[in-house]
């Protein structure tokens, strides 16, 4: 039996692809239902890491079917409302990076599976080890057996303590998040300011807005800034951070219709590896969190599916099939890591709007 603690992205794919393999598995996910919260906003799977893994689930139509190639639309500006950037995808453009709603590429990969395959309501409490594997235990006071725990329950994963004693810090990064519902009809001129994708607004100093559409018509509003923990919190009056900009950066402020919630990011140490144990290893966030950069979830896919076809071509021995997984895993997302905290670094700080300029448009920016 291969357990799965975790009904994200990474633990989905790695369901899906063993199912495909005629492998079963079980996923254990804290949430009551699929419905039970919202899964946060648009991710950008990317060919050679999301969409790979997609294709190695068999369900590769089925994403493009539900994905948005219009997402890929870019808007940038300064805070006095000059356009820096506008990139508007054609129709006829490639799918390389083409957005999905969180909860859609969740349905996506929850249907795939068979009921059986998903347990809701059961979260992981500890685990210890027997003569071959683990004994996972529940909160609710349940248990079960099996031959390999997959630590798949993200950023603050219980599953990884059983491997590193690492434990997630603090980036320098803290941003305030709220969302605009049914933008188009409520607040149409900033839907059209907005745009199809996301949109960027760089102030003085380490203040940035940022937005971006969601297939479901709302907007997702974020304000974020360099600094020590606590630089901005709930007190924080998010719209007056934006006074003396372009007055349509405030009234998207303030048309936010549910309270901003603080988001501080956290990442692990970039190339965390652990010394091999038999009969658990971990995917995702809860082996590699990384700056929310657009490779986390694309990251956590790949290692579901690669882990999968490691099983699969090892069904008879796990400990081999780990043995082939982690150390390519533990490589390929340390680039992946090393990249994303380049790229926050390259968004963050006086000079940002230049710097993001250079990296869409090398050849129009001195």
């Amino acid at each position: 039996m291969i357990t799965i603690i975790g009904g994200g992205p990474g633990g989905l794919t790695l369901a899906r692809v063993l199912h495909v393999h005629g492998i079963d598995a079980v996923v254990y996910e804290r949430d009551a239902s699929r419905a039970a919260r919202t899964q946060g906003g648009m991710l950008d799977l990317h060919t050679e890491t999301g969409q790979a893994a997609l294709q190695a689930a068999g369900l590769e139509s089925e994403f493009l079917a539900a994905a948005r190639r219009e997402g890929q639309d870019q808007r940038m500006m300064d805070h006095t409302g000059a356009l820096l950037l506008q990139q508007d995808t054609p129709d006829d453009a490639p799918m390389a990076r083409p957005e999905i709603d969180r909860s859609d590429l969740r349905d996506l990969l929850v249907d795939s599976l068979p009921a059986e395959a998903i347990s809701w309501g059961r979260a992981f409490s500890h685990a210890e080890p027997r003569s071959s594997g683990y004994v996972v235990h529940f909160t609710d006071g349940s248990s079960v057996e099996t031959d390999l725990l997959v630590g798949a329950d993200g950023a603050n994963s219980r599953v990884r303590r059983l491997l590193t004693d690492a434990e997630p810090t603090y980036a320098g990064s803290t941003s305030l998040q709220s969302i605009i519902h049914d933008a188009d009809r409520t607040q149409p001129e900033l839907a059209e300011m907005v745009g199809r994708g996301n949109f960027w607004v760089f102030g003085p100093g380490d203040l940035r807005l940022s937005a971006q559409r969601n297939g479901d018509g709302t907007i997702r509003v974020s304000l974020s800034m360099r600094g020590p923990e606590g630089v901005l919190d709930e007190e924080t009056d998010a719209a007056a951070l934006v006074d003396g900009w372009d007055p349509r950066f405030g009234q998207l402020v303030r048309a936010c219709d549910e309270p901003f919630v603080v988001r501080q990011i956290a990442v692990l140490p970039i190339g965390l590896t652990w010394p091999r144990r038999s009969g658990v290893t971990l995917l995702g966030d809860a082996a590699h969190l990384m700056p929310p950069m657009g490779e986390g979830a694309n990251a956590a896919m790949l290692d579901g599916a690669e882990l999968a076809l490691a099983i699969a071509a090892h069904p008879d021995d796990l400990d081999a099939a780990v043995a082939v997984y982690e150390p390519a895993m533990q490589a390929r997302t340390a680039e992946a890591a090393e990249d994303s905290a380049k790229a926050m670094e390259m968004i963050s700080g006086p000079g940002a709007a230049q710097k993001v300029l250079r990296f869409f448009q090398p050849d129009l920016v001195d």
